[in-house]
């Protein structure tokens, strides 16, 4: 892999100032005030917001407190994307803090999964690499690893770890000289406008004539919606970590180095602001 290790800092450590506010109709035994939170981007929602439950439920009646979850301005956040998936498909172009509404009660079964305990987090996560991996290396890289190397990935991005996380991430971004990139690139597109949870299908870094692929051709190929223009206007956006990557850009490339740490990259299509 390249070693644009500044883009891979870049990506680790960005952040989302977020202001968490309680839900009107939750009981509560006296005033809850705001909880502010930087969130990182490459987290997930549950992973990181045990200072929110802890602030909200001082204020609670007991018997009152259920499964934490949140919504954006009426929408469930489903906690199984990452963080900087749902900022940049829900809200990436209002003003911060990014608004999040907390409840406790009325968990809303048809949106969202269930998260009981940071277990299940880590199980998703774990598998959504090895679904990477397979597409990436059939496998063959993630099942050479040790248990503890597996441990090691979830330990990182649990602990909000660098050097941890990417001591053994690197390995996953490999591939042979000759091969000039992965047998298959893993992304998700989430369209903005749409109920479809995403579109995801297999596609090569390389073209037949050994050329490299870029995002125009994903999309294109993928989701043509996306970059098709109406009387020569651009109507959506294109983001990957809050940012519009240029289309001209190697899938490859940006497969190594603008993943998230499942090692998915994840392309949100969002309608262009009409200020």
């Amino acid at each position: 892999m390249t070693d644009d290790k500044d883009v891979l800092r870049d990506v680790w450590f960005g952040r989302i100032p977020t202001c968490f506010t309680l839900y009107q109709d939750e009981i509560t035994e006296r005033e809850a005030d705001p909880y502010y939170l930087l969130l990182p981007r490459i987290s997930y929602l549950t992973l990181v917001t045990d200072k929110v439950k802890k602030h909200f439920q001082k204020v609670m009646r007991q018997e009152e407190v259920s499964e934490i979850w949140f919504e954006y301005e009426g929408t469930p956040l489903k906690w199984h994307y990452p963080i900087g998936l749902l900022f940049d498909l829900h809200a990436s172009n209002t003003a911060l803090p990014w608004s999040i509404t907390v409840h406790f009660k009325n968990f809303p079964e048809k949106d969202l999964l269930h998260c009981h305990s940071k277990d299940v987090i880590e199980a998703h996560f774990m598998a959504c690499i090895k679904e990477a991996d397979a597409l990436k290396h059939k496998s063959q890289v993630i099942n050479e690893m040790q248990k503890k190397d597996h441990k090691q990935l979830w330990m990182g991005l649990q602990n909000d770890k660098f050097e941890q996380f990417w001591a053994i991430n690197r390995k996953l971004m490999e591939y042979p000289p000759e091969d000039n990139g992965f047998r298959y690139i893993p992304f998700r597109i989430y369209q903005a406008t749409t109920e479809r949870p995403f579109i995801q299908k297999l596609f090569r870094p390389i073209d037949s004539g050994g050329q490299l692929h870029t995002l125009g051709d994903l999309l294109k190929d993928v989701c043509p919606s996306a970059i098709t223009t109406e009387d020569g206007e651009q109507k959506t956006q294109v983001m990957i970590h809050g940012i519009e990557p240029m289309l001209e850009t190697p899938i490859q490339w940006l497969s190594e180095h603008m993943s998230y740490p499942d090692n998915f990259l994840h392309i949100s299509i969002i309608p262009q602001p009409t200020d």
